[in-house]
């Protein structure tokens, strides 16, 4: 259902009502009434700018809009009126006391806002709108994925389609100059990244008209008006002006773009990267913390993996384990249907088993899609993408080179962005009332991958791995994010570097490896995001174990974790720890 106003009862300390704790801790109602109104009123006026400037991103958060003719706003003035929107809305919301709004939903509304808009500030000195070429989260990938959820059937949706399809090429024409200027001022991707998405913009182009993705309204509609105009923008003026932005790519762009992997290529990018990095983590840790932190985890992870490689193969050494378990014959796949039938038989059975790990469990279905053609092979790992309730959310998997794809880890990336991952915690989100749909529409990647990553572990806790590589293969490449990411980006790693010890991990073939270092590249920071949350969710589960003991209910656990959507991991902390000293108390 669609979110609504008002107060969610999160648990704190005090073991009476919201309201009566409220009046019990804060007898100053007056402020506390003023302080919530306040963070609500901005809230709301992010949420309605955010849809109005750049009303795309509810198709990929499960945003119902009421008009579907918009498309992002991309100018110089619209892009500095919004920095001094935010600045303004900053201005306002360090105001706010947020301890007063303890056990009232705008706490959490707090929390969400001041961590997006301080992202957003401290984000400014990386430039990216003059560096925007990105392979994994492109305008041109998404707003491939925007026409095929473009709502036709009526005069209403015909004309609104039309519109916003009509101002796509004006969107493309300003993307190229952005790049211009950015290689005047020295600001760029990296040549390898420039080079996958003048593939994946190549595969757009390949289809004739009809068979194009951004034809998909006119071929679901019956209208021959409709179908000819829709035909005429994507012939007309949607192709030629891929076309114009591939060219650029191909033969300007790509020859300015540095070479360099690392951020701190470009100007301020050592700046540019600490500032991601906790944009990403919602922690206040140092990139040489997270590579200290990491090492050290990867070093825990590899005993382990070498205690289930003697107990699974008789091996007592990582890389022999890793090798028996890369050259199992069993762990491969003959063909894409069965790469397909695999990953939905994965998410079925562990829908099967969540109603014994979660009490609050959505009803919202996870549909498991393949890629489209033209994103096969180019760089785009599998991903989840929210559903409505209008629509179920989809998995979607690639099905490139199914006798490279290991059976173990299609089992743990299901399980990661389906059930007990990421469809968990949207959909559980979702259908949580009281929440102001500004956690619907911000995500923050700490909370959100470090749940992910660990609904991997607790899978295995779950008994969901059929496979025996499964269990070794997740255990073996957690925590290297939180070193190969700034491994690349500060301590100066090389692509063959970085790409050997991701191959290490049995997680990724050479090929798969060479990907991922793209992705940290035009991620920077980003990678490190899931283990630093998942050990952080882990480290909570651990507390509340030992300080209720008998009494922990790892239902209500999941449950408590999950009813704020991706609330910061600070905010969680704080969360969790309120909610152990009121059970234990209960108890």
């Amino acid at each position: 259902m669609r979110r609504t106003f008002g107060k969610l009862a999160l648990i704190t300390s005090c073991a009476l009502t919201v309201p009566a704790c409220e009046q019990a801790t804060h007898p100053e109602a007056n402020s506390t009434d003023l302080a919530a109104a306040t963070v609500t009123e901005l809230a709301d006026r992010y949420y309605a700018d955010t849809l109005e400037r750049t009303p795309e991103l509810a198709y990929f958060s499960g945003i119902d809009l009421t008009r579907h003719d918009g498309i992002e706003n991309n100018s110089p003035d619209a892009r500095q009126a919004t920095e001094a929107d935010i600045d303004d809305m900053l201005r306002q919301l360090a105001s706010v006391d947020a301890d007063l709004l303890v056990g009232r939903a705008e706490w959490i509304t707090h929390a969400y806002l001041l961590q997006e808009l301080k992202s957003s500030v401290g984000q400014r000195v990386c430039r990216f709108d003059l560096w925007n070429v990105n392979q994994m989260h492109g305008w041109h990938l998404a707003y491939s994925q925007i026409a095929e959820l473009q709502p036709t059937g009526t005069p209403e949706f015909r004309q609104q389609s039309i519109a916003r399809w009509s101002k796509f090429a004006h969107y493309v024409d300003q993307e190229i100059e952005y790049l211009r200027q950015g290689l005047e001022q020295g600001y760029s991707a990296p040549k390898s990244v420039v080079q996958r998405v003048i593939d994946q913009v190549d595969g757009l182009l390949a289809p004739d008209i009809e068979q194009s993705p951004f034809y998909s309204p006119a071929a679901r509609d019956d209208d021959e008006l409709f179908i000819t105009g829709m035909r005429d923008i994507v012939a007309e003026q949607i192709y030629p002006a891929l076309k114009r932005y591939r060219d650029y790519l191909a033969n300007t762009y790509i020859k300015g773009a540095r070479a360099e992997l690392s951020v701190t290529a470009n100007p301020d990018g050592l700046a540019c990267y600490e500032a991601s990095l906790r944009a990403n983590t919602t922690l206040e840790r140092s990139g040489k913390e997270v590579y200290e932190l990491g090492n050290k985890v990867v070093a825990e992870n590899r005993a382990k993996v070498i205690e289930l490689g003697r107990a699974a193969y008789g091996l007592d050494n990582f890389k022999a384990v890793i090798d028996k378990a890369n050259a199992d014959a069993s762990d491969r796949f003959t063909s894409k249907d069965e790469v397909l039938r695999f990953a939905r038989g994965a998410v079925s059975r562990a829908k099967a088993e969540m109603p014994g790990w979660v009490g609050n469990m959505p009803e919202q279905a996870v549909e498991v899609v393949p890629f489209p053609e033209y994103e096969e092979g180019t760089g785009r790992s599998a991903h989840y993408r929210p559903g409505t309730a209008e629509r179920a959310a989809e998995y979607r998997i690639p099905l490139f080179r199914p006798e490279e794809q290991s059976r173990g880890n299609l089992e743990a990336t299901a399980f990661h962005e389906t059930w007990p991952g990421h469809h968990l915690q949207v959909a559980a989100g979702q259908a949580m009332e009281g929440m102001h749909p500004i956690t619907q529409l911000i995500w923050f990647s700490g909370p959100g991958e470090g749940w992910a990553r660990y609904a991997e572990a607790l899978a295995d806790e779950m008994g969901l791995y059929e496979t025996t590589t499964g269990p070794i293969k997740r255990r073996a490449w957690p925590a290297r994010g939180m070193v190969v990411d700034p491994g690349i980006h500060l301590f100066g790693w090389s692509r063959e570097q970085a790409i050997e010890y991701m191959v290490e991990s049995g997680r990724f073939s050479d090929d798969r490896g060479d990907e991922m270092v793209d992705r940290i590249a035009i991620l920077p920071g980003q990678l490190t995001a899931y283990d630093s949350g998942g050990l952080e969710i882990l480290a909570l589960r651990r507390l509340a174990e030992d300080a209720l003991d008998n009494d922990f209910d790892i239902r209500e656990f999941h449950d408590r974790i999950l009813e704020n959507g991706t609330i910061p991991l600070v905010q969680l902390r704080t969360h969790i720890e309120a909610w152990i000293t009121d059970q234990a108390a209960r108890n």
